[in-house]
């Protein structure tokens, strides 16, 4: 028997939570024999040919001056500080906790139009937002026992991310979607090369490592194709609440990988921040808007470089 096609919508959703978040268990775990330039340039270098093929093949390339468009170029300046603040974090903490840090990305876009964009967003919505990064707290618990500055560069991934995709509203539609995803997968590659020095130098690669970094971007694309492909079956309103499997896929990942068990705080943060971007996904279906926050915010939420 087929599935619906919200239930299609679902699984792709799932699926591509899924690629994004082995992605990162890959990052974090050929990061612990080089510095995270030689990680950005190598498996940007792949994701370049891969993203630029495609882009080419659909034609995105045929006007190469709209990727200096000022706001294209403000994007590219806040997912390059997104992926800094990110990779950092993601070298210092388990994967399940930064994972939930970055469930609260929605909630900062949300917040984000609200103030600078002046979209409208009831008493319901702020309450929810401030419930949601009540959780993030549980989860960096300052001043506390097991509190780690890494958490607080998360958070300001989190912000950075919500620049991005913030940004990407004031993009006009003549820009093509993957000529973004190119010339920022580009930025990215550029920016580890610069670092490899500073960080210490190159690390001779192995077949293994190699094969993981290229494996790594193979899967943000494998992303990107899939949540693309879950938006256009299904309804937003009922395929957007999936990505937060995303969590899920990271909490088995950082106990397969790095036997990672996540503590109780961790845990209770995640509940929080899950079910306030759930209830404001909720009142944006109920309210009526016709570009809800889930479907303008990156396609991976954490930043990557695509």
């Amino acid at each position: 028997m087929p599935l619906s096609p919200n239930l299609r919508g679902a699984l792709f959703m799932s699926i591509s939570m899924a690629g994004y978040t082995l992605n990162d268990a890959l990052i974090k775990f050929v990061l612990m024999d080089m510095n995270f330039g030689q990680a950005l340039l190598v498996r940007g270098m792949v994701a370049t040919v891969l993203i630029g093929s495609l882009a080419a093949y659909h034609g995105a390339l045929k006007l190469p001056r709209e990727a200096l468009h000022p706001m294209v170029a403000l994007r590219v300046l806040a997912e390059a500080s997104a992926t800094l603040c990110f990779i950092t974090a993601l070298m210092h903490l388990p994967l399940a906790n930064i994972s939930a840090i970055m469930q609260a990305l929605p909630l900062a876009v949300t917040m984000g139009a609200a103030l600078f964009l002046a979209e409208p967003v009831g008493w319901r919505r702020w309450v929810a937002i401030l419930v949601g990064f009540s959780g993030v707290l549980i989860i960096v618990r300052p001043g506390f026992e097991g509190f780690t500055a890494f958490s607080l560069l998360a958070l300001l991934a989190v912000v950075f991310a919500a620049i991005r995709d913030l940004t990407t509203r004031r993009i006009p539609e003549r820009v093509p979607s993957l000529l973004i995803s190119t010339t920022t997968t580009i930025s990215i590659t550029l920016l580890g090369a610069v670092l490899i020095l500073p960080l210490g130098g190159w690390t001779p690669m192995t077949m293994e490592t190699t094969g993981l970094l290229t494996g790594a971007a193979v899967l943000v694309l494998f992303g990107y194709h899939f949540i693309i492909t879950a938006m256009r079956v299904g309804e937003i309103s009922f395929v957007a609440p999936f990505r937060y499997t995303a969590l899920l896929w990271a909490m088995v990942a950082g106990f397969l990988m790095f036997s990672e068990v996540p503590d109780l705080a961790m845990i209770v943060g995640a509940l929080v921040i899950v079910g306030s971007g759930l209830y404001t996904l909720y009142r944006e279906r109920v309210v009526g808007k016709q570009r809800p926050v889930a479907k303008s915010t990156g396609p991976g939420m954490a930043p990557d470089g695509t």
